[in-house]
């Protein structure tokens, strides 16, 4: 019977994760399949893009799986049992039950709510496709003068902020920051930021907690009620609540405990990638969620599933998190970098330059999904278990 290895997730660390897995992984002792609930690639650094109005043309799974011998299974994940080694799914044809021999948690998160009343009812996000397309259409019928209120000062915040400011001049944007604005940038950057929110003509309000969202209007928590005709909830995300209710070990925020391999603390062939595992970097602290952590986290699942599958060594590949990249419209942006404590280094790049790397980071990301196999050995790797070594000797198995 053929290995099987199931993958959770289909966004840029499980389809990279998959991809990769199928290039050096024998087909003969090997299947592999992705479950993901939309059948297009979600190219989530890009949401905001959507939101304001740009087309973006999506990237069929099945096309970037082609020729890969991955079986796409197109459904939503209802429940994971790892006692059992099953996950449930639903689709239109009313689902089912799926085993593994191996799991690929890569789910990633969603809008973290922070308890607060109103969100989930009255607010708009752009943590996946629907929801930005949704937003989309909201603001396509807002007229100028209209107000547009978007609560985080976070990346995705600031990014949608500025990106719906160039698209909709004017509409009337404004940001809610917990704290000052960009207390994650150096100096000099938060001073760039502020000078492209003015000349965007975004409003910034600093110092201001929310306590409660309604249909036309925000609630601060200094009594201050804020007008607003499409509020935009981007104070940061959590993890999906499957991982908890299946048993495995979580964070707080509902992230996959995770060994330096990515490998599940309570379930040994479980394993977690991108924003579904709490991965601890080589400067001792959690990566954040992002995509250069879901390229990072991926990397090293794919060596710790080859090496313990094949009985060869497993090596650590690097967890860092060098740099923050920030779109502010079409036409500006930021490269912020970070020493190993986390903390914004002195010296950016901003202006168009920066805008133009965010833009090409974007494409290999995109192009890096569409050819899922590129890039790593051609050699196809047998089990260590179709060999006939002996568990103890699987160290000495060779390719």
């Amino acid at each position: 019977m053929k290995h099987r290895i199931v993958v959770l997730g289909a966004g840029y660390a499980g389809a990279y994760v998959a991809g990769n897995l199928a290039r050096r992984l024998s087909p003969a002792y090997t299947e592999i399949t992705v479950v993901n609930a939309e059948r297009d690639f979600v190219e989530r650094m890009r949401m905001h893009e959507l939101a304001a109005g740009r087309d973006l043309k999506a990237l069929r799974l099945a096309d970037a799986f082609a020729g890969t011998g991955i079986r796409l299974r197109v459904a939503r994940v209802t429940a994971v049992d790892p006692g059992r080694d099953v996950v449930t799914v639903a689709d239109v044809d009313g689902g089912g039950d799926l085993r593994y021999d191996t799991l690929v948690f890569a789910l990633g998160s969603h809008v973290a709510d922070h308890g607060v009343p109103g969100v989930a009812e009255h607010a708009f996000n752009i943590a996946g496709r629907p929801s930005a397309l949704h937003l989309r259409e909201h603001l396509k019928n807002l007229r100028n003068g209209e107000r547009v209120l978007v609560v985080g000062d976070g990346l995705t915040g600031i990014e949608s902020a500025a990106e719906i400011a160039e698209a909709r001049p004017g509409l009337s944007v404004a940001l809610v920051a917990r704290g000052e604005l960009g207390t994650r940038l150096s100096a000099g950057a938060r001073r760039h930021l502020r000078q492209a929110f003015d000349r965007l003509g975004v409003t910034v309000l600093e110092h201001t907690s929310v306590e409660a969202v309604e249909a036309t209007r925000v609630l601060c928590t200094d009594g201050t009620a804020l007008a607003s005709d499409a509020t935009i909830w981007a104070a940061g995300f959590v993890a999906g609540p499957i991982a908890a209710a299946s048993g495995l070990e979580v964070t707080e925020n509902g992230q996959i405990v995770g060994d330096r391999t990515m490998r599940s603390a309570s379930h040994p062939n479980v394993y977690a990638v991108g924003d579904s595992v709490c991965a601890i970097g080589d400067n001792g602290r959690p990566l954040p969620m992002s995509c250069g952590s879901a390229g990072f986290t991926g990397r090293q699942a794919i060596e710790a599933i080859v090496g313990r599958l094949t009985g060869s060594k497993i090596p650590n590949t690097k967890l860092v998190y060098t740099y923050n990249y920030i779109t502010l419209g079409r036409r500006d942006g930021m490269l912020q970098t970070v020493d190993d404590e986390g903390q914004p280094k002195p010296t950016y790049q901003g202006g168009r330059t920066a805008a133009r790397i965010k833009e090409s980071i974007n494409r290999i990301a995109l192009w890096t999904v569409s050819h899922p196999t590129f890039g790593m050995p051609r050699r196809k790797h047998r089990l260590a278990a179709a060999l006939g070594v002996p568990r103890r000797d699987r160290g000495h198995v060779a390719a």
